[in-house]
């Protein structure tokens, strides 16, 4: 039987998720904006270090110098805006997390301008970094700010810079479903109708308006493909396995070179990313596809463009090295699209591998088995495998391969976490310094 204050309880619940809701939808409009603008600043980057590196390449005497000087003062500058705001460092999305579970307060929008153009100097100068960090912790700020002006409770802040961090995702990969699965499955662990809705609301809000600025069309053009054969589906079985003891190799690379490279305190912060930024000009002069988020490159091999394995196997080393590496230098930047180029390389040369024990008879698994290589590996090193076969399948808009990426992303799930690897997410969290420290470094 339903008590008197009942009614006006029900009453003042939906009254206040319609608020939220509504709120979610004007902050997902601001994402939208703001994180579209910042990919198209990304795209038009790219084309400028593929310009630069072209010009130096013409150069008599040392043209390499050009590129490594310029990713070098990038970089460095990078590294002053951190200085100048210490929580626009790496990733964000470990903040985001710390911030829902109460370990950390709620981003201020001063984080905005300073991950958008710290994301822009770091990564497009070719670093080996991805967009999707900043971008979900620029969706953290603006849901947050969204939140307090519109005098939301504590809980209801943390909970919608959550959600609009997931929008930011959504953004950055162009994948709305998959970008309201990492909220839900990777952040939250959690399906609260509250967050389910403010998510759902701000994903669509910031897709759209992210697409008016970008296009409406997948990230990567993928030509029609076959089914594999469900004969194939024990070779994915072992590729997940292999590739979920490679995400956890990846996964500990990360880590040493945060406390060996990172924690090296001895060496100035602006000086370690200047020289880390000149080893990045250095690889782009040699090979501009080995640097940035790897975006090009994954086109390519989706595209089934073909690369001879000896640049495969080049290409999977520097990216495997660069990315940590890269990541140590504690500029603006995620992990995620250098780990969609790194499945997609890996994918490939597992194929190549395939093909000279079943001579050649694998050779139309190649671009198949990139697509599931990218989920794999992704589902491995972050311990969210649902959101990462979702991503892959919204970004390049093919369903063929659901069944052996399930399969191989299962695989390489329960690989990493039988070997001991813990999400990477929970690592970083965990080596986060406290905000009265982050304070300090930004006085």
């Amino acid at each position: 039987m339903t008590t008197p204050a009942a009614g006006p309880e029900k009453a003042a619940d939906s009254v206040r998720s319609v608020h939220v809701c509504i709120t979610a939808t004007v902050a997902g409009v601001l994402i939208g904006v703001v994180g579209g603008a910042f990919r198209w600043c990304l795209e038009e980057a790219d084309r400028l270090r593929i310009d630069v590196v072209v010009w130096a390449q013409g150069l008599p005497g040392p043209g390499w110098l050009v590129p490594m000087a310029a990713a070098a003062v990038c970089a460095t500058l990078a590294a002053l805006i951190v200085r100048w705001e210490p929580l626009a460092a790496g990733s964000g999305i470990q903040h985001v997390e710390a911030v829902f579970l109460g370990a950390a307060r709620p981003p201020l929008l001063r984080l905005l301008p300073a991950k958008f153009v710290g994301g822009l100097l770091s990564i497009g100068s070719g670093l080996v970094l991805g967009r999707e960090g900043p971008t979900v912790h620029m969706g953290a700020a603006i849901g947050a700010e969204a939140a307090r002006r519109a005098r939301l409770p504590d809980p209801e802040v943390r909970m919608m810079q959550t959600a609009l961090g997931g929008a930011g995702l959504a953004v950055a990969f162009n994948a709305p479903i998959g970008g309201a699965l990492f909220t839900l499955e990777e952040v939250t662990k959690s399906f609260r109708m509250n967050t389910v809705l403010a998510t759902l609301f701000a994903a669509t809000a910031a897709v759209s308006c992210s697409r008016l600025v970008l296009g409406n069309h997948p990230d990567f053009r993928v030509d029609p493909i076959g089914a594999p054969a469900l004969a194939w589906l024990p070779v994915f079985v072992v590729f997940g396995l292999l590739t979920g003891a490679l995400g956890a190799a990846y996964n500990g690379l990360v880590l040493w070179f945060l406390d060996h490279v990172g924690g090296f305190h001895r060496i100035p912060a602006l000086a370690k990313a200047g020289a880390i930024g000149a080893v990045a000009g250095l690889v782009m002069f040699l090979s501009p596809l080995a640097v940035g988020g790897g975006d090009q490159l994954t086109q390519r091999i989706l595209a089934g463009n073909h690369i001879v394995v000896t640049a495969v196997v080049g290409f999977l080393a520097v990216r495997l090295i660069a990315g940590p590496l890269w990541y140590s230098a504690a500029v603006p930047g995620g992990l995620f699209a250098p780990m969609l180029a790194v499945g997609s390389l890996w994918g490939l040369l597992f194929t190549a591998g395939v093909n000279v024990v079943w001579h050649g008879a694998a050779t139309s698994l190649a671009v198949p088995m990139a697509l599931v290589g990218m989920a794999a590996f992704f589902g491995a090193t972050v311990r969210a495998p649902v959101t990462a076969m979702v991503l892959v399948t919204e970004m390049t808009a093919t369903t063929e391969v659901i069944v052996p990426m399930m399969a191989a992303t299962a695989a390489a799930v329960l690989a990493a976490y039988v070997v001991g690897s813990p999400p990477i997410y929970d690592s970083l969290r965990e080596r986060m310094p406290d905000e009265e420290s982050i304070e300090r470094r930004g006085d």
